[in-house]
């Protein structure tokens, strides 16, 4: 292995250790990352950890307020609806484009699967999500759209930081699912428009939720909402 390979794999480790912890909560909103104490921690030199920052704050997740200083960025009630504008629009062209380009049945496989959701079942919340990101897999191979997929991975990373700031409510958990389930309908039956009103709907009902979560004084949960 080379000594610029070496340096890209540790920047990768580095990077990825970085993005779940921050998407997890781990390292709040505001805690400033310093480069000798995150090196040392996270068992890389310095230039691979710089490169793991850079790509952070590419991605909107920490902030240079300095040469020096480099911390998690917020993420605010604002923020979240300015992330939502973007999904909207992306997320609702995406539906548009697969339900002409997808695979029919593959989407009706989802739709049954998203109808059977049982999430009072003991897994049955982590296998919501599971099959969420199938669903989302599917999108994307349908549309088959490397720069549109590229831009929903953005919005999805900042996602999983949302999901975890808002508490988890049963109720829109199962109305989620519904709302899935009538997407993948609309995709199965090449629908392009109904799939992106149903998209549309989601995403209201998604972030209303987030924001009236959010607006709680009762203890967020660690799950999140989709």
């Amino acid at each position: 292995m080379t000594l610029a390979s070496e340096r890209i794999s540790a920047s990768d480790r580095a990077y990825a250790v970085l993005l779940e912890e921050i998407q997890s909560g781990a390292l709040a909103p505001g805690m400033v990352l310093g480069e000798v104490e995150q090196a040392a921690r996270l068992g890389v030199s310095r230039t691979p950890l710089r490169e793991a920052l850079g790509r952070l704050s590419a991605d909107g997740l920490v902030v240079q307020q300095s040469p020096r200083v480099t911390v998690v960025a917020d993420l605010d009630a604002d923020d979240i609806r300015a992330l939502f504008e973007i999904r909207r629009a992306l997320e609702e062209s995406a539906a548009r484009l697969a339900a002409t380009r997808g695979d029919a049945a593959n989407f009706a496989a989802l739709a049954r699967e998203f109808a059977a959701v049982d999430l009072s079942a003991g897994a049955g919340r982590a296998e919501y999500y599971e099959l969420i990101g199938r669903f989302d897999a599917a999108l994307d191979a349908a549309v088959a759209n490397d720069y549109l997929a590229a831009a929903l991975r953005t919005v999805r990373t900042h996602l999983v930081r949302v999901r975890r700031m808002a508490s988890d409510r049963p109720a829109r958990l199962a109305a989620s699912a519904a709302e899935h389930r009538a997407i993948a309908e609309a995709l199965a039956a090449r629908d392009g428009e109904l799939a992106a009103h149903a998209t549309h709907v989601h995403l209201h009902n998604a972030l209303a939720g987030i924001l009236d979560s959010l607006s709680d004084d009762t203890p967020h949960d660690t799950e999140g909402m989709q």
